[in-house]
């Protein structure tokens, strides 16, 4: 499971992080005294993923002057930009295809997952579907629980149609293959939560349960939980 690479999707605004991203993107935001960029990497390169595509946009550039190509690090990292027209989650991953291959695990550029990825990918393996969602027991606590999931299936998702059976939240680690983009063209604006759904739908997504919470640096909230998080650990 360590071929897979890993998409990043890291070109959001990050508006409710402002005055902090105003003028830098939010992977490049200081959590520990470091980018939070390369904690992201970090946790990657100790499960053996080296191949890292980011899907960026919004100062983007930044973030590869500061990381180049990842050879410091060890890594292989490429680069996909949004463009001149935002095309949400989804449409971010379907133009960063070319560079992703078959198969290939999918992140948020604001997730810090203590989570064992090559468990996922092997579960992801073995499912035969076209993607996989990971899901936590949430009931509400940190985030606004979407997923109703139970014996290892996921019944119902929705960050909209929500329902009192809705105890899991998407954990914000994904596995696809590239056959779950076909339905769309390459600048078409679509976002994840869609084709999560659609595939749902269609008896095409697995679920993955993680026992462990996850951390967030989408809200100022989140940055501190996780810097307490780092601090005490």
């Amino acid at each position: 499971m360590s071929d897979f690479p890993v998409a990043i999707l890291a070109g959001g605004l990050a508006t409710r992080l402002k005055p902090l991203t105003e003028t830098i993107p939010k992977s490049l935001i200081e959590v520990a005294g470091r980018p939070f960029l390369s904690l992201q990497l970090e946790q990657l390169a100790a499960q053996g993923l080296r191949r890292v595509v980011l899907c960026v946009g919004h100062y983007g550039e930044q973030i590869v002057r500061e990381f180049g190509d990842g050879s410091q690090l060890g890594m292989d990292l490429k680069y996909s930009f949004d463009g001149p027209v935002l095309l949400g989650t989804g449409g971010a991953l379907r133009r960063a295809l070319p560079l992703l291959g078959d198969t290939f695990y999918t992140l948020y550029g604001d997730s810090y997952l203590p989570v064992d990825m090559r468990a996922v990918g092997a579960a992801f393996s073995d499912s035969g579907r076209l993607g996989l969602m990971t899901v936590f027991r949430n009931a509400g606590l940190y985030d606004t629980s979407n997923v109703e999931f139970a014996d290892g299936r996921i019944l119902n998702y929705s960050k909209t149609a929500l329902t009192p059976q809705m105890d899991f939240i998407d954990y914000g680690l994904s596995v696809f293959r590239a056959e779950a983009f076909a339905p769309y063209h390459e600048e078409e604006k679509v976002d994840l939560a869609l084709i999560l759904g659609r595939l749902l739908a269609e008896g095409q997504l697995a679920g993955y349960e993680v026992t462990e919470r996850f951390y967030e640096i989408g809200s100022h909230a989140g940055l501190a939980a996780l810097e307490a998080r780092l601090s005490a650990k």
